[in-house]
């Protein structure tokens, strides 16, 4: 009896992805648009690493609130914190990320008055019944100014690097393609970010960095197929190639996906709170660089008239 999840796949599927394209880029655009206005007018919850300051991480009982954390520590009068509950695997323990800001001062002053602030909130939260604190971070604001800094330019020359790779292998009609659906992807996890507000941090950048490979390596696959598709039928119209080229990697894209979910999914719930908020971009980026393969990369061919004698060219 066979049970592979191949064979239950479709191998010769027939769904019209490409006229469907109008509704699919003017969905596409909404996402874009509605990404764009959150993040200018709510902004991202950057995490320590980005925008400085004093950051415990500590497990109580289970009776302890977020409520209760932020009130101890507002009491201190060291500036507003930041209480966020963390991933929990056990329902007798809770984790929690209590942050400060960077206290006022410069060079020496500054590092000694947030030395000062850590111990004066580490001393505090002990006083919790049975609170265990199971690390403390400082990251000064020159350190978090150069991460932001660091973390968009490697976002920036990733793409950059995307397009030149795709215009060797291909033509520059599928590098446009490509690259704007890895932009697509790239606002699309930052609107998300913008809207849930969950952590972002440098493992959120890593995560990005990720889901361009991913996005990429999925496009590249179908423009393969469509180079191929293209090469094998002269005469039948460039939609009905791309349609085609897309259903003969349907069944791969489904398992590629699938597969990664079910990791990505896994590393969200029991991967504790330093890996959640990468899981969980990546667990969107797989769904938005899916997507946009399927309806962004591959119609874009349409509007910049790919060319069919030029096929030939890449590795």
């Amino acid at each position: 009896m066979k049970l592979a999840l191949i064979n239950l796949l479709p191998t010769t599927a027939k769904v019209p992805f490409i006229r469907v394209r109008f509704v699919a880029l003017a969905l596409s655009a909404l996402v874009l648009l509605f990404s764009l206005f959150e993040f200018a007018n709510v902004g991202i919850n950057f995490g320590i690493d980005f925008r400085g300051g004093i950051q415990t991480e500590v497990e109580t009982g289970s009776t302890t609130t977020t409520e209760e954390l932020r009130d101890l520590t507002a009491a201190l009068e060291l500036g507003e914190p930041r209480v966020q509950e963390a991933g929990n695997t056990d329902p007798e323990r809770r984790t929690f990320l209590v942050a400060l800001p960077l206290q006022p001062g410069e060079g020496t002053v500054g590092e000694e008055a947030n030395q000062t602030a850590r111990q004066t909130m580490e001393t505090a939260l002990t006083s919790v019944e049975g609170l265990e604190i199971r690390g403390t971070t400082v990251i000064g604001g020159a350190v978090s100014r150069e991460l932001v800094v660091t973390g968009f330019v490697a976002i920036g020359v990733a793409l950059f690097l995307m397009l030149v790779y795709i215009w060797f292998r291909f033509q520059w009609q599928y590098s446009l393609g490509a690259v704007l659906a890895l932009v697509h992807d790239v606002i699309a996890t930052v609107g998300m970010f913008s809207v849930t507000q969950m952590t972002f941090d440098l493992a959120t950048v890593a995560a990005i960095l990720t889901i361009v490979g991913y996005s990429m390596n999925d496009t590249v696959v179908v423009y393969d197929r469509i180079r191929e598709n293209l090469r094998k039928y002269k005469k039948m119209p460039l939609a009905d190639v791309l349609n085609l080229s897309i259903n003969d990697t349907l069944s791969r894209t489904i398992l590629t996906s699938a597969t990664t979910l079910v990791a990505l999914v896994s590393l969200y719930l029991i991967g504790g709170a330093s890996l959640q908020g990468f899981a969980f971009a990546m667990i969107w980026g797989v769904l938005i660089g899916t997507y946009s393969s399927i309806f962004v990369a591959a119609p874009l061919l349409l509007f910049t008239d790919v060319e069919r004698e030029s096929t030939q060219g890449g590795v």
